[in-house]
């Protein structure tokens, strides 16, 4: 540089310090006072962001004793007071940033005009921030605009302008904090990479200790890296993060906060962080672990669908308390990677328990087969299998469980009336596909027609509580046409099948993009429908061939043993804010009588042999099971998935297997652990009393080992007959 540029630029940098002084104490007349008097009001509204505006903070999510399972964060920070913070650490910043910060009022004029003079006379340049005003930038980078470049560009420019507001702003805050308070915000605000924020979350991640603990050489290791984060990442840069770190030590001898000698020596140190990357926990729910994820995953959904925003949601610092049982949720888990091994190919095993109530229904456990993670080799998935619609292939005749209680509403038929029950039948209400061996008469005519399971295992008729436990196909089909679709569908929602019906995937969803088929979009409520896809709607819903959660299916058996009394399958018991008050931050729907009490408790009685004798379960109840029990199997078309949904008064369950990755092809049922999917598109032999019924019971019986046998509530007369 040459010495004449040198020197008007020393003059104008002088001029600028100077304009800079004027323009923060002392705003002039006329139009550059109008924009000071703007610029006031500015820095006023910037102050109060700075007070209103809290940092970001990390949500942890409990289990219903109230042991962490998941934290949920954008900005790893964990707050920390003022007597948190120990000398080392406050002395190793003070030295390294603004050794004058207790001497200055916000603004160094001092360092001000020094750095000036340096910078223009082509000396080492130097800056001129002090913590309070590098506070300012942090906060408006790291929290005002955390998700605003243009902002945090704003935030950073090299421009009088901001200089002014940004001097103004610590001006203002030190009428407001003592030094101690500035300091400790500065150390809760600023960056250590890696989306760790604030001296707690970074001792923590650094050293796994705590603030307080921290020992001269950490103390000092962090205070260097605020100044460029990634540039002194210790594991990326351990040569630079050295330098640094010793750089800090010489400053804190320079500012009579260390002796020389101990800084020599302490210069020697390795630096001394955990080895392989910084401690700090996951940031979604990876981090509740092959176990806990899936419940963990239907409360981040539960909280969105419900009016949290998941900037909220990740950056508010609550604690949310949820229903899990961790002894349900362990045993669930057990049950269903007992049946179905956890990296088994193209088999999903899930089970939900939900807790009945008229108040409330709590989900206990979500549980699967498959580990909840990232790693698919190991078999892992973070799709919410439990609880969203992820079964396509259905869950068979469980779902004549809503044609019998439509039929039951309009006194249709009582639960211990007579139906008939041929071996084959022709809708000509309903439409459908044909298959071999239907009567002629369903050649060329649009009609539904279907026979039952197997030769001769049914009767011509039987009792309605009797179809519930052998499930004839062609009983509850002349059924659903007694009752009509539009109410059985009504039903199923009333129930709990309320996100199954709205999902738009009927029949696994337009699955060939060379071929769209536009009613595929419909929501299930529709597509099934009379006006869907038919005039008087597909009969083959009774059968369950639609899309499921099994989460709603288990809520459907709570309704159910809940005297008919609906209400959301909720995961929450209690959510806190940062502040450590009970806080209410979304909608949840409220309860809802979905059926008499009468027909309810008919209902379970007439769901109630399932479990006994001749019923489709029998194979699977464990020894010593006495209980009443209201349940119903299901599996869909080539055993292609299964499902068993029961209940007894204290808790409602559902199990389903099925194919989550290829949904086309039966299953395999060859005994607990050996569980299999059929190569190609054959027949299987998965029944719902299998796989799925085994699943139920394997988690229900130890469960509920020390709970009283209670009895489900009687049938009502009007619904008897």
């Amino acid at each position: 540089m040459r010495k004449t540029d040198a020197f008007f630029k020393l003059i104008g940098l002088c001029l600028l310090a100077g304009i800079l002084v004027a323009g923060v104490l002392f705003p002039v007349a006329g139009a550059a006072g109008m924009a000071s008097n703007t610029a006031s009001e500015t820095v006023d509204s910037m102050s109060v962001e700075l007070a209103n505006v809290p940092p970001p903070l990390v949500t942890t999510i409990t289990d219903s004793a109230g042991s962490p399972i998941a934290t949920l964060y954008d900005q790893y920070r964990i707050p920390t007071a003022t007597n948190q913070i120990n000398d080392a650490m406050r002395w190793a910043l003070i030295s390294v940033e603004d050794k004058r910060f207790l001497d200055h009022h916000g603004v160094d004029w001092q360092g001000t005009l020094r750095a000036a003079l340096s910078n223009g006379a082509g000396g080492e340049t130097q800056g001129a921030s002090t913590l309070d005003q590098q506070y300012v930038k942090n906060y408006l980078i790291n929290v005002i605009y955390r998700n605003d470049e243009v902002g945090q560009r704003k935030a950073q420019e090299q421009s009088l302008a901001r200089k002014i507001k940004e001097a103004r702003i610590a001006i203002q805050l030190e009428t407001k904090m003592d030094k101690d308070q500035v300091l400790t915000s500065y150390l809760n605000v600023v960056e250590f990479s890696r989306k760790i924020y604030g001296i707690g979350a970074a001792a923590q991640s650094y050293f796994n200790t705590t603030p307080e603990k921290l020992t001269v050489t950490q103390a000092a290791l962090l205070a260097g890296m605020v100044n460029n984060p990634p540039y002194y990442d210790p594991w990326n840069h351990p040569q630079r993060a050295t330098e640094r770190r010793n750089l800090v030590l010489d400053r804190m001898v320079e500012n009579q906060k260390l002796a020389a000698k101990d800084a020599e020596r302490l210069k020697a140190e390795p630096l001394g962080v955990v080895p392989d990357g910084p401690s700090k926990p996951p940031s979604n729910c990876t981090g509740a672990g092959p176990e806990n994820g899936f419940f963990c995953q239907y409360v981040q959904d539960y909280l969105l669908t419900n009016g949290m925003t998941k900037e909220d949601l990740y950056t508010g610092g609550y604690t949310i308390r949820t229903t899990m049982d961790q002894n349900a949720n362990h045993l669930a888990k057990v049950s269903a990677e007992t049946q179905v091994k956890k990296n088994q190919k193209n088999v999903a095993n899930t089970l939900s328990l939900v807790r009945p109530g008229k108040d409330r229904h709590e989900v206990v456990a979500l549980a699967a087969n498959r580990d909840y993670g990232t790693d698919s080799t190991k078999g892992q998935t973070t799709y919410a299998l439990p609880s969203d619609v992820s079964n396509v292939t259905g869950a068979g005749s469980s779902y004549k469980i809503f044609t019998t209680a439509s039929a039951l509403e309009q006194h249709k038929v009582g639960i211990y009336s007579t139906i008939q029950t041929p071996q084959s039948y022709v809708s000509k209400v309903f439409i459908g596909g044909f298959k071999p061996g239907c009567p002629a008469v369903a050649q060329g005519t649009w009609a539904y027609c279907l026979q039952n399971y197997g030769e001769g295992n049914y009767g011509p008729q039987m009792s309605l509580q009797q179809a519930l436990a052998t499930s004839p196909n062609t009983g509850f089909v002349i059924l659903e046409e007694q009752a009509g679709l539009g109410p059985i569908l009504d039903m199923s929602r009333r129930l709990g099948m309320r996100n199954t019906m709205a999902s738009n995937s009927a029949n696994g969803g337009n699955v060939d993009p060379k071929n769209p088929r536009p009613e595929y979009n419909m929501p299930q409520q529709k597509f099934y429908g009379p006006g869907g896809i038919s005039r008087n709607g597909l009969g083959a819903f009774t059968l369950g061939v639609s899309p499921t959660s099994g989460l709603e299916l288990a809520n459907v058996a709570a309704t159910i043993v809940s005297g008919g009394v609906w209400c959301p399958p909720t995961p929450l018991k209690q959510i806190t804010d940062r502040d450590g008050k009970p806080v209410s931050p979304i909608h949840e729907a409220p309860c809802e009588q979905a059926v008499p009490a009468g027909l309810a408790n008919s209902l379970a009685v007439g769901m109630s042999k399932d479990i006994e004798a001749g019923g489709t379960a029998h194979g699977a109840v464990p020894p010593g099971w006495n209980r009443p029990t209201m349940g119903k199997t299901g599996t869909t078309d080539v055993s292609g998935s299964g499902a068993f949904v029961a209940a007894v008064p204290q808790m409602a369950g559902a199990a389903m297997v099925f194919r989550p990755d290829y949904p086309i092809g039966g299953l395999i049922d060859g005994g607990p652990g050996n569980v299999t999917a059929v190569p190609g598109t054959g027949d299987g032999n998965m029944f719902g009393g299998k796989t799925p019924a085994r699943t139920w019971f394997g988690a229900m019986a130890p469960l509920l080992a020390n709970q009283p046998v209670v009895p489900l509530p009687p049938s009502d007369p009007a619904y008897e007959r």
